[in-house]
Protein backbone atom coordinates (compact mmCIF):
# COMPACT_ATOMS: atom_id res chain seq x y z
CA UNK A 1 0.00 0.00 0.00
CA UNK A 2 0.80 3.61 -1.15
CA UNK A 3 0.18 6.35 0.58
CA UNK A 4 -0.84 9.50 -2.66
CA UNK A 5 -0.74 12.86 -1.53
CA UNK A 6 -2.43 15.76 -3.02
CA UNK A 7 -0.76 19.44 -2.84
CA UNK A 8 -1.83 23.03 -3.51
CA UNK A 9 0.50 23.73 -6.62
CA UNK A 10 3.94 22.86 -4.23
CA UNK A 11 3.91 19.40 -4.72
CA UNK A 12 6.93 18.93 -6.17
CA UNK A 13 8.77 21.04 -3.49
CA UNK A 14 6.95 18.45 -1.16
CA UNK A 15 8.45 15.07 -2.43
CA UNK A 16 11.94 17.13 -3.17
CA UNK A 17 11.90 17.81 0.83
CA UNK A 18 10.50 14.59 1.73
CA UNK A 19 13.40 12.67 -0.31
CA UNK A 20 16.14 14.91 1.16
CA UNK A 21 14.76 14.25 5.02
CA UNK A 22 14.38 10.98 4.37
CA UNK A 23 17.64 9.78 2.39
CA UNK A 24 15.43 8.74 -0.80
CA UNK A 25 14.92 10.16 -4.11
CA UNK A 26 12.66 11.41 -6.80
CA UNK A 27 11.74 9.00 -9.09
CA UNK A 28 9.41 9.94 -11.29
CA UNK A 29 8.06 14.06 -12.06
CA UNK A 30 5.29 15.44 -14.97
CA UNK A 31 4.22 18.38 -14.94
CA UNK A 32 0.36 18.90 -15.87
CA UNK A 33 2.18 21.21 -19.13
CA UNK A 34 4.25 18.07 -20.23
CA UNK A 35 1.40 15.84 -20.33
CA UNK A 36 -0.73 14.71 -23.60
CA UNK A 37 -3.11 17.20 -22.17
CA UNK A 38 -0.42 20.03 -21.99
CA UNK A 39 -1.78 22.31 -24.59
CA UNK A 40 -5.38 22.33 -23.09
CA UNK A 41 -4.20 23.41 -19.48
CA UNK A 42 -4.25 26.55 -18.38
CA UNK A 43 -0.90 28.62 -18.33
CA UNK A 44 -1.05 28.52 -14.43
CA UNK A 45 -1.72 24.97 -14.32
CA UNK A 46 0.86 23.88 -16.59
CA UNK A 47 3.68 24.18 -14.10
CA UNK A 48 1.85 21.86 -11.62
CA UNK A 49 2.67 18.62 -10.98
CA UNK A 50 0.04 16.12 -12.62
CA UNK A 51 2.46 13.35 -10.95
CA UNK A 52 5.63 12.63 -9.34
CA UNK A 53 6.67 10.09 -7.22
CA UNK A 54 9.77 9.44 -4.94
CA UNK A 55 11.45 5.98 -2.93
CA UNK A 56 12.94 6.10 0.52
CA UNK A 57 13.34 3.67 3.59
CA UNK A 58 11.95 0.53 0.91
CA UNK A 59 8.76 2.90 0.62
CA UNK A 60 7.12 5.12 -2.23
CA UNK A 61 5.46 7.88 -1.52
CA UNK A 62 3.30 9.35 -4.86
CA UNK A 63 1.74 12.72 -4.98
CA UNK A 64 0.06 15.56 -7.41
CA UNK A 65 -1.59 19.10 -7.87
CA UNK A 66 -5.19 19.23 -7.45
CA UNK A 67 -6.39 20.09 -10.53
CA UNK A 68 -8.49 23.19 -10.88
CA UNK A 69 -11.90 21.07 -10.83
CA UNK A 70 -10.74 19.33 -7.88
CA UNK A 71 -10.03 21.89 -5.55
CA UNK A 72 -7.39 21.53 -2.73
CA UNK A 73 -9.19 21.13 0.51
CA UNK A 74 -6.33 20.34 2.95
CA UNK A 75 -5.17 17.11 4.64
CA UNK A 76 -7.48 15.56 7.48
CA UNK A 77 -7.97 11.63 8.77
CA UNK A 78 -4.86 10.29 8.21
CA UNK A 79 -1.31 10.41 9.19
CA UNK A 80 1.75 8.72 7.64
CA UNK A 81 4.19 7.00 9.74
CA UNK A 82 8.25 6.52 9.41
CA UNK A 83 9.68 3.53 11.41
CA UNK A 84 13.15 3.67 12.94
CA UNK A 85 15.15 0.95 14.30
CA UNK A 86 17.35 3.63 15.67
CA UNK A 87 16.40 6.38 18.58
CA UNK A 88 18.91 9.00 17.16
CA UNK A 89 18.10 8.08 13.40
CA UNK A 90 14.50 8.84 14.18
CA UNK A 91 15.06 12.10 15.96
CA UNK A 92 17.19 12.98 12.54
CA UNK A 93 13.86 12.25 10.76
CA UNK A 94 11.87 13.95 13.06
CA UNK A 95 13.88 17.14 13.27
CA UNK A 96 14.17 17.32 9.01
CA UNK A 97 10.21 16.53 8.85
CA UNK A 98 9.28 19.38 11.41
CA UNK A 99 11.71 21.94 9.76
CA UNK A 100 9.35 24.91 9.39
CA UNK A 101 6.57 22.89 10.33
CA UNK A 102 4.66 22.16 13.47
CA UNK A 103 5.22 19.99 16.63
CA UNK A 104 2.05 18.30 18.03
CA UNK A 105 4.27 15.79 20.14
CA UNK A 106 7.71 15.91 21.38
CA UNK A 107 9.99 13.50 19.93
CA UNK A 108 10.95 11.39 23.28
CA UNK A 109 10.72 8.36 24.81
CA UNK A 110 7.17 6.92 25.19
CA UNK A 111 5.72 3.78 27.18
CA UNK A 112 5.34 2.09 24.12
CA UNK A 113 8.36 3.10 22.03
CA UNK A 114 11.79 3.85 22.91
CA UNK A 115 11.63 7.05 20.33
CA UNK A 116 8.12 8.68 19.14
CA UNK A 117 7.04 12.12 18.25
CA UNK A 118 4.13 14.18 16.05
CA UNK A 119 4.47 16.81 13.90
CA UNK A 120 2.73 18.37 10.95
CA UNK A 121 5.14 19.18 8.14
CA UNK A 122 5.72 22.91 6.64
CA UNK A 123 3.28 21.91 3.66
CA UNK A 124 0.20 20.81 6.22
CA UNK A 125 1.42 16.84 6.51
CA UNK A 126 1.11 15.32 9.62
CA UNK A 127 3.59 12.51 10.35
CA UNK A 128 4.38 10.05 13.47
CA UNK A 129 8.21 8.94 13.91
CA UNK A 130 8.66 5.89 15.86
CA UNK A 131 11.10 3.71 17.34
CA UNK A 132 9.27 0.51 19.17
CA UNK A 133 11.14 -0.49 22.08
CA UNK A 134 12.75 -3.52 22.45
CA UNK A 135 10.98 -6.91 23.69
CA UNK A 136 10.93 -7.12 27.32
CA UNK A 137 13.12 -10.52 28.24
Amino acid sequence: MQAYLTFNGNAAEALAFYAQCLGGKVLFSMTYGESPMGADMAPEQKKKLMHGSMEARGHQLMASDAPPEYPFEGYKGFTLSVQSNDVKEAEKLFDALGAGGQVTMPYAPTFWAAGFGMVIDKFGVPWMVNVEAPAKA
